[in-house]
C-alpha cells in the first residue's frame, strides 16, 4: 500500500484504475478538529461515498468539488455524522443538478432511512402524480442481494468496478446483545480486500469471521479511547490477535488523538487512519 497526501495529488473522484480509499474525515460524531468519518472509494472512473455526515458537504467544498458530483452512495446507519449531509445531496440533486444519485440500499434500511430521517425535509416539497415524494424520486437504487452461508446478515452488490459487501454490525443500543438485536447498521467490504466497519461496538466475531474468510489487505475500524458506550474501545481492540491488529487502522476517533499515539503504536495497530490522504492498494 502507498499513501499520497493532497500535497502531492489533487483531489479527484477518479484515478488511473487502482483501488484507492480517501477519507473525507476520520473524526468522531462531534469532532471540531477534523471532519467526520466518511469514506470515498475510487477505482478508475468509478467512485463510491460511504456515509455522508453533517459536515461532509462542507468538506467537499473545501476540497474543491461539490458533494453533488458524487454519483454513488452507501449509508451505513442513521446517526447524523453518517447521514446528515444526505438531504442536501437529495434536494440539490433534484432541483439544481436535475440528476438522481445512486444509492446502494436494501428494502429494510431504505424504509428506515426515509421514514425516520429524510422524509421530513424531502417528502413534502412537491406532489408527484398527486402524491408526496418518495425515496425513489430522489435516488436511483441498486438493491443488494443477500449472501448465503454468512454467520450474520450480509448483502452484496456490484457498483461499477466495485464488489461491495455489507455486513450487519452491533452498534446501538448499548444494551443490545448482538447485531440481530441492534438497530440497523452495517459495515462494508470492498473488493474482498478491505474491511470498513463504520460504527460498531467491539465485536470479535465480526473481525474474526470475515478476516479468516477474506484475509484483508487492511481493516479500518471504528475506535474510541475510553471503554464503554456504543463504540469499540482501544483497550477492547487491543485484545485481538497481533496479526489482526497489524492490519487495523483506527477511525472515528476523538479530538485528543495525539495523547494516544504512543499507545496505538505500542499495542501494535497499523496506526490511525488520516483524513485527506489516498490509500492506494495497488502500488
Amino acid at each position: 500500500m502507498k499513501i499520497y497526501t493532497l500535497k502531492t495529488r489533487k483531489f479527484s473522484l477518479a484515478n488511473r484504475g487502482d483501488l484507492e480509499l480517501f477519507f473525507i474525515g476520520v473524526g468522531y460524531a462531534f469532532t471540531k478538529r477534523q471532519y467526520q468519518t466518511n469514506l470515498l472509494v475510487i477505482k478508475g472512473e468509478d467512485h463510491l461515498l460511504i456515509d455522508c455526515g453533517t459536515r461532509c458537504p462542507h468538506a467537499f467544498y473545501e476540497l474543491g468539488i461539490p458533494v453533488t458530483e458524487v454519483k454513488n452512495f452507501l449509508i451505513t446507519h442513521s446517526h447524523a455524522d453518517h447521514v446528515g449531509g444526505l438531504e442536501e445531496v437529495a434536494i440539490r440533486g433534484r432541483y439544481s443538478n436535475k440528476r438522481k444519485p445512486i444509492m446502494i440500499i436494501n428494502e429494510t434500511y431504505q424504509q428506515l432511512l426515509w421514514d425516520m430521517t429524510l422524509s421530513g425535509g424531502a417528502a413534502y416539497n412537491e406532489e408527484n402524480a398527486n402524491r408526496i415524494l418518495t425515496f425513489e424520486n430522489y435516488f436511483d437504487i441498486i438493491r443488494p442481494t443477500k449472501i448465503p452461508d454468512c454467520p450474520r446478515e450480509t448483502f452484496g452488490a456490484q457498483v461499477g468496478k466495485f464488489d461491495i459487501k455489507m455486513m450487519r454490525t452491533k452498534h446501538v443500543p448499548e444494551s443490545s446483545a448482538d447485531w440481530l438485536s441492534s438497530f440497523w447498521s452495517c459495515g462494508a467490504i470492498i473488493d474482498d480486500r478491505i474491511m470498513f466497519t463504520s460504527d460498531t461496538r467491539f465485536d470479535y466475531d465480526l473481525i474474526d469471521h470475515y478476516e479468516k474468510r477474506f484475509n484483508f489487505d487492511a481493516i479500518f475500524h471504528d475506535c474510541q479511547f475510553i471503554t464503554g458506550g456504543v463504540h469499540a474501545s482501544l483497550e477492547e481492540l487491543n485484545g485481538l490477535q497481533e496479526e489482526y491488529k497489524s492490519k487495523i487502522y483506527l477511525t472515528h476517533y476523538d479530538d485528543n488523538w495525539e495523547d494516544y499515539l504512543d499507545m496505538v503504536q505500542g499495542f501494535g495497530f497499523a496506526g490511525l487512519a488520516k483524513q485527506h490522504v489516498y490509500y492506494n492498494f495497488d502500488k
